[in-house]
């Protein structure tokens, strides 16, 4: 199929489907965390996770829809930010659930008010900078695969169990046969064969429960201020107000990502819209009483895989995930995937976001030792930082949260560094 074709409305919604499952996963992963933190009773969860997928879809939809406001028209899916785990749930637990809702508000709003002023590091990131900050968001996602094709926890008894290899590694071989051997559409969903072949497998070794789709609600309605009004405390919103900075940076990689992709050049403009819609989604995260929303880079990987560049599957994603939120027992068929299924076609997309910030690097002038030092020690504290996001543990905690996340560290780095080593010619270089 030509990419640059616009996919029948069939095809657009196996591959919305497939844009689904892929990042299914880490959006409910945050719900269960911070419920189970906070001791929501199983009500309580329910309303979290099948509202949180709702708002997902929502989120997605507010970034497809470009207008003059907000919105930057990319093929992008949007879901929960895992970062702001830990800060939700320290809030959640030292003040109240209202305090937490209350700070996710006003983080929504910062983003929105400061877009116009953020989207000026347009010019801080040159192919050097994007490709290294790129090669970055694949390799520290790839663990993540690993982790889940393993079993999801590594201190877990059952963590490398045969079983999980063995459904992991035919997820994968079934996606990179089809990558090799199939052609057109059927190469184009790969990965939603694979996870499909993967679950069958499992299934017949017993790995597969459907108790969650029995148990689950058939109808279930988002409500405002489900668990209460919002309380507002200042040290809580400025937590949430880095970690929505750390969240704009990690975007930013992901906008560029795209850009290259599609051969857009992204410009000050996208990246305002971008930002104002991610604020947007995280201010209505806070009024239906969910979480913090921000581009996801799973998906960049699966556009690269699939070949598909239009927007039209990700409308039908947005729409799935709304559904979904609503009709809790249709969203409960997803989560019988097993983990190491999913950690299976992780693995792949991972692997293909760091290929695609390779080959833009591969664009770059490596005679210049300059431009070689930028990537070699980006790479390497971006890495460092996220094997041991500890080393920064005496650092007062405010500065924790923005400093053990690999991806931001490599950010920095890779700005800084180009602009020491070239000044305003660095800014200049296309």
């Amino acid at each position: 199929m030509d990419q640059t074709q616009e996919p029948s409305q069939g095809r657009s919604f196996v591959l919305g489907l497939q844009h689904l499952l892929a990042m299914y996963s880490g959006a409910v992963a945050v719900p269960i965390l911070i419920g189970n933190a906070l001791h929501f009773n199983s009500e309580q969860l329910t309303y979290l996770i099948s509202i949180d997928i709702f708002m997902c879809g929502l989120a997605t939809l507010l970034q497809l829809l470009r207008n003059r406001y907000f919105g930057i028209g990319l093929p992008v899916v949007l879901g929960c930010a895992i970062q702001a785990v830990a800060p939700l749930e320290m809030i959640g637990q030292k003040y109240s659930i209202g305090t937490m809702y209350g700070s996710i508000i006003v983080a929504g709003g910062f983003v929105f008010l400061i877009a116009g002023v953020f989207s000026k590091i347009k010019r801080l990131f040159p192919p050097v900078v994007t490709g290294t900050l790129i090669t970055t968001i694949g390799l520290t996602l790839i663990p993540v695969g690993i982790q889940n094709l393993g079993g999801g926890s590594a201190t877990a008894k059952d963590f490398g169990d045969p079983k999980n290899l063995l459904v992991g590694c035919v997820t994968i071989l079934v996606i990179v046969a089809l990558q090799a051997f199939a052609k057109g559409f059927i190469a184009s969903i790969s990965i939603l064969i694979g996870l499909i072949v993967g679950t069958l497998l499992a299934a017949c070794l017993g790995m597969v429960s459907l108790t969650p789709v029995s148990e689950a609600a058939w109808l279930h309605f988002p409500q405002f201020f489900y668990f209460g009004l919002p309380k507002f405390e200042w040290s809580s919103s400025l937590t949430m107000m880095i970690i929505a900075l750390v969240s704009m940076v990690e975007s930013t990689g992901v906008f560029f990502a795209l850009g290259d992709l599609l051969g857009k050049d992204i410009t000050e403009d996208d990246l305002k819209r971008g930002y104002r819609a991610e604020g947007l989604a995280q201010i209505f995260g806070g009024l239906f009483n969910t979480f913090p929303y921000t581009t996801f880079s799973q998906n960049v990987g699966l556009l690269q895989l699939s070949g598909i560049r239009s927007k039209r599957p990700i409308y039908w994603t947005a729409g799935l995930l709304m559904a979904m939120g609503l009709l809790p027992k249709v969203g409960a068929l997803v989560t019988i995937i097993p983990t190491a299924v999913l950690g299976g076609a992780m693995v792949v997309m991972f692997s293909s976001i760091s290929v695609q910030g390779i080959k833009m690097l591969l664009k770059v002038d490596f005679s210049d030792n300059h431009n070689l030092l930028i990537v070699a020690i980006s790479l390497g504290l971006g890495l460092g930082v996220s094997v041991y996001p500890t080393i920064f543990q005496a650092l007062p905690s405010e500065l924790q949260l923005f400093l053990e996340n690999g991806i931001v560290i490599a950010s920095i780095s890779s700005v800084l560094l180009n602009l020491i080593f070239k000044g305003k010619k660095g800014l200049d270089e296309k």
